[in-house]
């Protein structure tokens, strides 16, 4: 059996301002037709398949036309998991008509362990995989609040509630194959953050939980998946080290910091239990350029892309000593004629000299939610020793809205 593993697709993400639909069209394409070349059996989506909780129709559009694609091809499974981008009543809306198409969508944990343990069975109607379909696990769903617990009880309780929640739905599924009589594999999803995973600057990962200690250890993870199937960071890696614990990453590059990145899907293929896994290169969509350096430099490095027809989105940061106020005007000249565009300038130089003032090269989106609250505190003069504890309670506050789910009404 093989089936592909794939996360973080971010459906409606902009960046700097311009949309992206054509890319994230041309992926969902190109994934629809290995699909096929590639004979897969089963399509796990580890999270984050919408970028906001309130997708655009024409985000829905693609989503949905993808599905009715893979319906139709060879594969015979699609298991859809929410992260924490997601809106859980969203996704779930239409599960009970997907289903009857074999696409498995769980937006969220219930009551019943049940719902995310899946039996999946081929055509003449044999088990062949059990999936324990773990969406995002939300703070409300595994840790009950106390008054006056420290950041460090909270992160423990978080730490334990998703281990516990693991380890229950593991024994579940190994109960379920014991029942079948067969050895089949048996896989998980996750959408979390594991202890020593890599992020790249600006690729706009959100913290999921309060505090820096709730970082999963793969060490929590029961010894009975034969693959765990992770989303949530943008990065293609291994979980320390495991061959069968796996980040896909994000199918397109979701800031210029990963614009080198080689983005991928995997392919794991079980023979018996055992899985081997194989990445699948992503073709670029849309060509990323970050340009770094003094003037010369960076009208070097755009006249080389000129020289080659490059259609490009670019990046400029400026490193140089000498002040130009006129950076946005020289790079439109030094680009007029091309097919190249401009999305972001950064002129480090001025940002260095006008420290934690707002000017005219540099925007909000150069900065985090994080540094806008911790400039209002010093516009306030609030003193040091007070900051730490209100920008807790700021994160609380932003992770609190982050998972209030929009559309339950």
């Amino acid at each position: 059996m093989k089936l592909f593993h794939t996360s973080d697709w971010h459906i409606g993400r902009t960046l700097y301002g311009r949309k992206r639909y054509e890319e994230f069209e041309a992926f969902l394409t190109w994934l629809a037709e290995m699909i096929q070349r590639n004979e897969i059996d089963a399509l796990l989506v580890a999270g984050d398949i919408f970028d906001t909780s309130a997708p655009s129709n024409r985000a829905q559009e693609l989503y949905y036309r993808f599905l009715w694609k893979v319906a139709a091809s060879s594969c015979r499974h699609v298991i859809i998991v929410a992260g924490n981008h997601d809106s859980p009543s969203f996704l779930n809306a239409p599960k009970a008509l997907l289903k009857a198409l074999d696409v498995h969508v769980i937006g969220s944990t219930s009551e019943s362990l049940e719902d995310e343990v899946l039996v999946l069975r081929n055509e003449q109607d044999v088990s062949e995989l059990i999936v324990c379909a773990v969406p995002y696990l939300r703070d409300k769903d595994i840790r009950v609040a106390e008054a006056g617990e420290s950041v460090e009880d909270k992160e423990r309780k978080l730490l334990v509630g998703i281990r516990d929640h693991y380890a229950a739905i593991a024994a579940l599924a190994e109960q379920k194959r014991m029942e079948l009589g067969v050895d089949i594999p048996i896989i998980a999803t996750g959408h979390l953050f594991a202890a020593g995973g890599q992020t790249i600057e600006g690729d706009g990962v959100r913290d999921l939980y309060v505090g820096s200690l709730a970082h999963v250890s793969a060490g929590i993870f029961p010894a009975s998946f034969s693959y765990l199937a992770l989303g949530h960071l943008h990065v293609p890696q291994k979980v320390n080290g495991s061959e069968i614990m796996r980040y896909s990453g994000s199918p397109l590059p979701m800031g210029f910091g990963e614009a080198k990145q080689q983005k991928s899907v995997c392919q794991v293929e079980f023979h018996s239990t055992a899985a081997s896994v194989q990445l699948i290169d992503v073709p670029v969509f849309q060509k990323l350029e970050r340009i770094k350096g003094d003037w010369d430099s960076i009208s070097t490095q755009i006249r080389k892309l000129s020289e080659t027809a490059s259609q490009a989105w670019l990046e400029v940061i400026y490193e140089g000593e000498e002040v130009i106020g006129d950076l946005r005007e020289r790079l439109e000249i030094a680009i007029a004629g091309t097919q190249m565009e401009i999305l972001r300038v950064k002129n480090n130089h001025i940002i260095d000299r006008v420290l934690g003032k707002i000017h005219e090269e540099e925007t909000l989106d150069d900065l985090s939610v994080n540094d806008v609250f911790e400039r209002c505190l010093t516009v306030h003069e609030v003193p040091e020793d007070q900051r730490p504890e209100l920008l807790r309670a700021y994160q609380e506050a932003l992770s609190s809205l982050y998972e209030d789910d929009m559309q339950a009404e």
